[in-house]
């Protein structure tokens, strides 16, 4: 049967949160379709991971057989880490844009994953081809043509970070204008909000029917 890993990241829990809730809705669909499925599922809000420091980085540089003892145990979270990556059919993030960028428990876990010539750095990465859904939401609109355009290091990151780094097969999902209901300054928004919010779980309804099938047993 199929894996989903599935990465939250929103500070904000349920329904509080836009990226929670879409992601909940393509996982529920998921499920749906692959009920004796393997779901891996990471907060990276309620538990989040440590930086990467100098011992985990160097040691993956080094071969498994010249790691230092010290070095091999900073690696054990990389390799639990990037081996859950490894074993996914598909991948789903949550990834709310905090102050024109992502979350850095995110970061974190970017940091953790992107191993040189493992899941990154080769032409072919041990994650290349793995569909991954990427659930962006944000407050404003920072779509092409608005104001803040210029501002928005969430999907052009990610892009490059999941996409170009990792090899995986990236598809956003952009729920915008969220702060519409809850900001005066923005009232007049909440239609446009509305319709939003209502594409995106009905976007990731479709990504995620489309790929149980793919992945059908």
């Amino acid at each position: 049967m199929p894996t989903l890993l599935h990465v939250d990241t929103s500070v904000f829990p349920g329904e509080a949160s836009a990226s929670r809730s879409v992601t909940a809705t393509f996982r529920k669909e998921w499920e749906a379709q692959h009920p004796n499925g393997t779901v891996i599922y990471r907060d990276l809000a309620a538990e989040p991971l440590p930086h990467l420091d100098g011992l985990a980085a160097a040691a993956g540089f080094a071969a498994p057989d010249q790691r230092s003892p010290e070095q091999e145990a900073a690696f054990a979270l990389r390799e639990t880490l990037a081996s859950e990556l490894e074993q996914a059919d598909v991948v789903l993030i949550g990834a709310p844009m905090y102050n024109f960028t992502i979350p850095s428990t995110l970061k974190a876990w970017l940091d953790h994953v992107i191993i040189m010539g493992r899941t990154a750095g080769a032409e072919q990465t041990t994650t290349s081809g793995t569909p991954a859904i990427v659930v962006a939401s944000r407050g404003g609109g920072y779509g092409p043509g608005t104001p803040r355009e210029s501002f928005e290091f969430v999907t052009n990151y990610l892009g490059k970070a999941l996409g170009d780094g990792l090899g995986l097969d990236v598809t956003f999902v952009v729920p915008e204008l969220t702060l519409a209901r809850s900001n005066p300054a923005m009232a007049d928004l909440v239609e446009l909000s509305d319709a939003s919010k209502a594409k995106a779980h009905e976007d990731v309804t479709t990504h995620a029917k489309a790929l149980a099938a793919r992945f059908a047993a």
